[in-house]
């Protein structure tokens, strides 16, 4: 009976050492899912993968990412999933959720003040507004960092599109012929212009601008040229007009980390995940930045018309941006109780323009991944951050 139980004792002993074996092994590369909202092969999903890599490089192996591409969550289950652990990263578009993001959201709303600036920022927007924004984040924005914690979520990098523009079923170059147009708009910037010149704003997902294109649900879809090829976009319009409205697309949270999963993390493996961070802001903005001339050179392959906007047309865009800062700051403060909008941008304005000098000589991701990384993401202390 004694020689029985002992075998018994050095089964269990054998069976639970294998098994804490297994654990150690999990722990050492522990999985974490990250949600794209963006289709396949994207541009979105491919800076998904650079994360990936940069996430299983810098932290040595023990973490890793498998990236779903609009599968685990959509475009508008992010904030919602990523908060209630469906994902343990994800890519949040903020503008998405207004009243979530307010604070965040003022300065995306922001970007067409872009056009304002001198024009060395042309062709580098992209690259200049998202340092600047993760810059002001991370260390002018405490109310930033705090609607994301209350969403259990860790704000650890941002990005980018390249600059928006109108594509459509129909020609529109002038203010006449905008007039009385639905025109989808990501964001409530392009929705004011929109309004702003005679058209009709249409708020819906981005993922369901292709059917609502094609069925005539709205005219025209106001977003960056390399989504005409991304959300398949280039399938269903016959023009594109680039120089109006302007802007990029800032409002993106792109790996915003579960806080319970970020809190299990130790020090050094945050750390990894704020330098992955770094390198997906640098691929998914400098992606869409060379993206867009391929796209718009695709669109004139498929016999899509590309037009410039009239003379009328743009001076009543840069009439519209110039003013619409005030209109920003007193629709945050009526709306979301953001009462100090216009000390915000008098806080971001200078932050964006020391960016657009930081920014003139790089021409690689690779260099703007280190530009972001020693500018921003690395004077972010892990042991602190989001805890």
């Amino acid at each position: 009976m004694m020689k029985l139980m002992s075998k018994v004792r050095g089964i269990v002993l054998t069976v639970l050492l294998c098994c804490s074996a297994v654990v150690g092994t999990s722990a050492e590369a522990r999985q974490l899912r990250f949600a794209i909202g963006h289709p396949p092969n994207s541009d979105s999903h491919k800076a998904g993968k650079a994360y990936a890599d940069a996430v299983k490089e810098y932290s040595d192996g023990k973490l890793t990412a498998r990236v779903y591409p609009l599968s685990l969550l959509s475009v508008a289950e992010t904030s919602a999933g990523v908060r209630d652990g469906i994902a343990d990263i994800g890519f949040l578009l903020t503008p998405y959720f207004p009243a979530e993001y307010p604070h965040t959201n003022l300065i995306a709303d922001s970007s067409m003040l872009l056009r304002l600036l001198d024009s060395r920022v042309y062709g580098k927007e992209n690259m200049a507004y998202v340092g600047a924004m993760a810059e002001y984040i991370f260390f002018h924005c405490s109310e930033c960092i705090a609607e994301f914690s209350r969403q259990n979520q860790v704000f650890t990098g941002n990005a980018a599109s390249s600059s928006y523009g109108l594509h459509c079923t129909m020609p529109v170059k002038s203010e006449t012929d905008l007039r009385g147009k639905r025109m989808r708009a990501s964001g409530s910037q392009w929705s004011r212009w929109a309004a702003h010149v005679g058209a009709t704003p249409v708020t819906i997902s981005v993922n369901e601008s292709l059917e609502a294109l094609s069925q005539g649900v709205i005219d025209c879809d106001i977003n960056s040229a390399p989504e005409l090829i991304n959300f398949g976009l280039i399938d269903a319009i016959k023009h594109t007009t680039m120089g109006v409205p302007a802007g990029i697309f800032a409002g993106v949270a792109g790996t915003n980390v579960n806080a319970n999963v970020w809190r299990q993390l130790g020090t050094e493996e945050r750390r990894a995940l704020l330098r992955a961070g770094a390198v997906f802001a640098a691929e998914a903005t400098y992606n869409y930045r060379q993206r867009e001339q391929e796209a718009l050179a695709a669109a004139k392959k498929k016999g899509i018309d590309l037009h410039e906007p009239d003379a009328a047309l743009v001076a009543k865009t840069q009439a519209f941006i110039e003013s619409d800062l005030k209109t920003i700051a007193a629709h945050y403060a009526k709306t979301y109780d953001v009462k100090d909008g216009e000390q915000r941008f008098a806080t971001f304005q200078p932050i964006l323009q020391r960016w657009v000098d930081l920014v003139q000589p790089v021409e690689s991701r690779e260099a703007l991944a280190d530009l972001y990384w020693a500018e921003v993401f690395s004077k972010v202390d892990p042991a602190t951050h989001g805890l």
